[in-house]
């Protein structure tokens, strides 16, 4: 069994390995500038996300854009004028999706993320980093002990600890409505 390998983010190798990763359809753990995320690229990596993580079919990750210009790859919405400024940043859009149904869009503001994407040109699943059920992960060695065999690369950034997750806000709605209150607070009266 191969062992991921475990880098520093500021590791000169990392953003190539990192997109090696990616170009082979590969899953890595990476800090998110949020919490740490379980990531790998649309629509190659959903499968292993879900064995890895134990999560069924019924519920949809979130997936990350470069920048707000990919929104339309994934929703014929574009992103409200009232909440375009909070990207990049810890904001989870939840807007209709091509085809029917919706998606969770974030852009993240992490320069690393978003070259990264940029450069190999792919959107990314994001989930946090733990199996279903369990709370996240944020210590570097318990991600490290708990996840090593099953991914192909850890990028660390030390222990995020006290961080919180992105907030997520249905944006098919008006108002606005709060799925998840996160790391972004959102200015009074934006929200129902």
């Amino acid at each position: 069994m191969n062992r991921a390998p475990v880098l520093r983010m500021e590791d000169p190798a990392a953003a190539a390995l990192f997109r090696d990763v990616l170009s082979r359809q590969g899953v890595a753990i990476i800090p998110c500038d949020t919490i740490y995320g379980l990531v790998g690229g649309v629509p190659e990596s959903e499968e292993r996300i879900r064995l890895i993580k134990g999560r069924g079919e019924d519920k949809p990750f979130l997936i990350l854009i470069p920048d707000p210009g990919r929104c339309p790859d994934f929703s014929p919405m574009p992103v409200p004028v009232e909440l375009s400024g909070f990207w990049p940043g810890p904001l989870t859009l939840i807007l209709p999706r091509q085809g029917g149904g919706t998606v969770a869009l974030r852009v993240p503001d992490s320069p690393f993320l978003r070259g990264s994407m940029r450069s190999t040109g792919a959107a990314l699943f994001s989930t946090s980093v733990n199996r279903t059920g369990c709370p996240p992960l944020w210590r570097e060695r318990d991600i490290i002990g708990e996840f090593r065999d099953d991914v192909d690369l850890i990028l660390t950034a030390g222990d995020l600890e006290g961080r919180m997750p992105s907030t997520i806000v249905d944006a098919c709605l008006r108002p606005f409505r709060l799925v998840r209150k996160g790391a972004l607070e959102l200015p009074a009266g934006l929200l129902e």
